[in-house]
């Protein structure tokens, strides 16, 4: 397979000759690549020693492809439910093309930036006279294979509805759009992060990077949950394009345009013209990214290894101490050195590990999202309807107890680290009780990520709800403080960023994953059978605040024979 996808790439070897790269240096490197893909072990689910058959594993990954595929299927199959169908087959189109292009640059920049501007190679090929064309044309033919492996069975339902709806014209026709698509994606991510290296600093390039991946994937969270409802509801259903005249200058409608030539009308006029731009466009669009951008690239990636080597800059330091707030709060907020040096750790590590923002930060995105799918559940009742019936319904309490996400997912990933090695500094201290440093640690996360958030919740829910809503809120977020130390105390027993994240207990955390469901959704239903009763919910509070000072006591005191060791 993956000799036929390496001469599929090197069939433009003329191409890749006159724009500067040398040819057999380039299937070299490609195949090396190729080589050492198939050599990684597939580990989900087992140890890490043990490796898993790699073909299975490019089947799991086909299938998820598949799945995922699935859904771009919307918009041409309610186009067929609602009839009509050669008038809506342009419109349908490009919202398929404007989803499936979304999807694939969302799945490079998340996961094949590594590949892009991976510098473990550069032992190997920077000291051997490689000219940065054929360096640049390497890692986006690599990047373009592995793309190319998911976009096959991601596009496989969406080939084959439109081949069993249009007949063999149109099944024909569906490669052309879906190379130049993915050409089009490629040109898209590569001139946004070769820019970026020419705009950002080298030590804050990945940084960037990272918040920006944040960001695609609350993006792409939003879409996958609310998209459904888009596309059923009658204002998608009754859109037409020819009172959006600029979608023409969009390249979704271009793919899309190319259905006019087998027949299908546009109510845009001149769109079968239109259509030759989604060929054209993208084969410009990566002569240029690699005639003009490619010179620098290899120079850039240079710096940016430079960087990763001496990541803990002198600026980056002067940036920490300068920051003293965190220390008033670890005194003010801990009794014990060993509760203040928790918070500490804790409160610098998740500002600097990438991992862990990328894990924590999309829930804060997340809540909202699943509070507006919650609010649209009712397909009868439009939303402004539904906004309009908010204050005198009692799904406040709904926003409120989803809340528990953002400190349940934060907790979880508190006790993991990629340099879990580092955890012998706790054995190499005379602290007689570990648990003083797990409760900083819990307070830090408490702090930093829940209480903001829980503080912008809660103007909301008074904002609509009013002034009888502040018991709930108390109440609330009493309830989940006191699941979150139950949840530290039974089941993480365990130092600040001191193990390395397991693959092998797939049982024991999917029993926890259904126990972080069950359980707050038992106190809110518990808190909702007492929502017209104030007297109740006050006794509640009550008995929540003991509960939660007992469990936080036998926490906070807990020994080292009750710790679970660190792997080191």
């Amino acid at each position: 397979m993956q000799k036929l996808f390496l001469n599929m790439v090197m069939l433009p070897s003329g191409l890749y000759s006159r724009m500067g790269a040398d040819v057999d240096q380039l299937r070299a490197i490609l195949r090396v690549k190729l080589t050492l893909d198939d050599r990684k072990p597939i580990t989900m689910g087992r140890p890490r020693k043990e490796k898993k058959d790699i073909k299975r594993g490019a089947l799991i990954n086909m299938f998820i492809s598949l799945l995922m595929g699935l859904m771009y299927m919307m918009p041409l199959v309610f186009a067929e439910l609602e009839g009509g169908v050669r008038q809506n087959r342009i419109f349908s189109l490009t919202i398929f093309y404007s989803m499936f292009l979304f999807i694939l640059t969302f799945m490079l920049i998340i996961d094949f930036s590594n590949i892009l501007f991976d510098t473990r190679d550069k032992l190997i090929i920077l000291p051997r006279p490689i000219n940065d064309v054929t360096i640049f044309l390497s890692r986006i033919l690599h990047v373009f294979i592995y793309l190319f492996r998911v976009v096959i069975p991601m596009s496989l339902p969406g080939w084959i509805v439109l081949g069993l709806m249009d007949g063999w014209k149109s099944a024909l026709l569906f490669p052309l759009p879906l190379m130049c698509l993915l050409l089009l994606t490629i040109f898209i991510v590569n001139g946004f992060y070769l820019v970026l290296l020419k705009v950002v600093k080298a030590e804050k390039f990945k940084e960037v990077i990272n918040y920006f991946q944040i960001a695609l994937s609350v993006l792409f969270f939003t879409f996958s949950y609310l998209m459904p409802r888009i596309v059923g509801s009658n204002t998608f259903q009754q859109t037409n394009l020819d009172h959006y005249a600029w979608v023409r200058f969009t390249p979704p409608y271009w793919l899309a345009s190319c259905w006019v030539w087998i027949g299908y009308p546009s109510p845009i006029q001149h769109s079968s013209w239109v259509g030759v731009l989604a060929i054209i466009v993208p084969i410009i669009a990566i002569w240029v990214t690699i005639k003009w951008l490619a010179p620098q690239f290899g120079k850039s990636i240079g710096a940016i290894d430079v960087v990763e080597i001496t990541e803990q800059s002198p600026v980056h330091k002067g940036k920490v101490r300068s920051g003293n707030y965190y220390k008033r709060l670890a005194n003010m907020l801990n009794r014990t050195d060993e509760a203040k040096a928790g918070f500490l750790i804790t409160w610098l590590q998740t500002s600097r590990s990438r991992s862990f923002k990328m894990r924590v930060y999309p829930m804060f995105a997340y809540v909202p999202v699943y509070f507006i799918y919650m609010l649209t559940l009712d397909r009868d009742k439009s939303f402004s309807q539904v906004w309009a019936d908010l204050k005198d319904s009692p799904k406040h309490l709904i926003l409120l107890y989803i809340c528990v996400m953002v400190i349940t997912q934060a907790l979880n990933y508190l006790t993991v680290s990629d340099q879990y090695k580092a955890a012998w500094v706790y054995y190499a201290t005379p602290t007689a009780t570990p648990g003083r440093i797990m409760s900083g640690a819990f307070k830090a996360i408490w702090i930093k990520f829940f209480l903001p958030f829980w503080v912008i919740i809660s103007v909301f829910v008074l904002y609509i709800w009013g002034a009888p809503s502040l018991i709930d809120i108390l109440l609330a977020v009493c309830n989940m403080t006191l699941f979150a130390a139950c949840m530290m105390r039974v089941a993480y027993r365990i130092l600040p960023f001191s193990t390395k994240e397991q693959m092998n207990n797939a049982g024991n955390r999917f029993l926890r994953v259904i126990m972080m469901l069950a359980v707050p959704g038992l106190l809110g239903f518990g808190h909702y059978l007492a929502v017209d009763m104030a007297w109740l919910k006050c006794i509640f509070l009550m008995l929540s605040a003991i509960l939660l000072w007992l469990v936080w006591d036998s926490y906070a005191n807990t020994s080292w024979d009750n710790v679970r060791k660190a792997d080191i």
